[in-house]
C-alpha cells in the first residue's frame, strides 16, 4: 500500500480508541462523535484492509489476532506523529543560575516577573546554596558569587554591585530622631548579627567604638534571617543596601544611622570563559539593567 493509499486517520483513531475500550459507546464518547460513526468507521476500515479486527460480542468487543497485531503498530505510528509535532514547537531555554540564599531571596526573587515578563521562553533554575556550585556537575549557566576575583580557572568574573552596608530596623523599634548617637546609647538595643559580622568595624568606624561584651545581640546563620528579624522589629540589623532598599522604600526598614560601611568583597556575575549562550547574555544584560535603576 502506498502512502497516498493509507487509511483514514480518522478512522485509524476510531479503531485505536475503540481497541483500548474495546466498546464502540466508550470510544465515541472519548472522541466526543456517534457509537455509529466510531462503528462506520471500523467498519470502513476493515473493508478497505480486508480483515476482521474486532469480533462482536453481545456487550463487548474483542481483538482478532490480526486486529492486535495492527492496533500496536498503530499506536507506536500515532506515537510518532505525537512526537514529531512536539518537536516542532519551540522549546523554552533552560537556565540554571546559581545564587548565594539571601541574594535570590532578598534581590533577584522579587525582581523576577521583570525578566519572565521579557523573555517569556526562558526557564529559570535558582540554585540557592552557600556553597560553591559547579558549573560542570551542577549545570550551572550563571553563577552570582560573593567575593573577589579570581574565581577560579576559566571563568570570567564582573563585577554586578559592590556591598555598601547600613544599619535598618523596623521604623517603629527607632522613630527618626531618636537613633543613638554613640556606641553606649546603642548598647540598649538588640544587635542582629549574620555570619559577616559587620557591627565590630561599623562601631569602631562611626560610633567611637565600644566594648563589645557590652552589647546583646542575635546571631543568624543568613543575612536574609537577620534582615527579616529587623523587619519583624528584633533589632537593628547591618544589611547590604541593595537587600533592603526595596523594604525601605516599602516602610517595612529604616536606616538608622547615616554611616555607609563599604565591603572588601562584592557580588560577581561569574560564568565559564569560553562558554558562548546567547540566552546567558540575555540574562546577564537584565541583571546589569536592574542594578542600574
Amino acid at each position: 500500500m502506498s502512502i497516498g493509499n493509507l487509511p483514514s486517520l480518522n478512522a485509524l483513531r476510531a479503531f485505536d480508541v475503540a481497541a483500548r475500550h474495546l466498546n464502540f459507546r466508550l470510544a465515541a464518547e472519548e472522541l466526543g462523535v456517534t457509537q455509529g460513526a466510531v462503528a462506520q468507521h471500523v467498519r470502513g476500515l476493515e473493508a478497505e484492509l480486508g480483515v476482521t479486527l474486532f469480533e462482536r460480542l453481545p456487550k463487548s468487543l474483542a481483538l482478532t489476532g490480526e486486529g492486535r497485531s495492527y492496533v500496536a503498530d498503530v499506536r507506536r505510528a500515532f506515537e510518532l506523529l505525537a512526537n514529531a509535532t512536539a518537536n516542532l514547537k519551540p522549546q523554552p531555554v533552560k537556565l540554571t543560575v546559581s545564587t548565594t540564599p539571601t541574594f535570590a531571596s532578598k534581590w533577584l526573587i522579587p525582581r523576577l516577573p521583570d525578566f519572565t515578563a521579557k523573555h517569556p521562553g526562558h526557564d529559570l533554575h535558582i540554585l540557592a546554596t552557600d556553597r560553591i556550585s559547579s558549573f560542570q556537575t551542577d549545570g550551572v549557566d550563571l553563577a552570582v558569587r560573593y567575593g573577589t576575583p579570581p574565581f577560579g580557572p576559566g571563568l570570567a568574573a564582573e563585577l554586578l554591585f559592590e556591598q555598601d552596608i547600613i544599619a535598618v530596623c523596623n521604623p517603629g523599634l527607632v522613630p527618626a530622631g531618636r537613633e543613638p548617637h554613640n556606641a553606649g546609647e546603642l548598647t540598649r538595643h538588640t544587635l542582629l548579627h549574620d555570619v559577616h559580622n559587620f557591627w565590630p568595624e561599623y562601631i569602631d568606624r562611626f560610633l567611637g567604638g565600644g566594648d563589645p561584651t557590652l552589647f546583646r545581640g542575635i546571631s543568624f546563620s543568613q543575612t536574609s534571617h537577620a534582615i527579616e528579624a529587623a523587619i519583624a522589629g528584633q533589632g537593628i540589623a547591618m544589611a547590604t543596601r541593595a537587600f533592603v532598599s526595596t523594604d525601605i522604600e516599602a516602610g517595612r526598614l529604616r536606616q538608622v544611622f547615616d554611616g555607609v560601611l563599604r565591603a572588601r568583597a562584592g557580588f560577581y556575575l561569574v560564568k565559564p570563559r569560553y562558554r558562548k549562550s546567547e540566552a546567558v547574555d540575555k540574562l546577564q544584560d537584565w541583571l546589569w539593567s536592574q542594578v542600574q535603576r
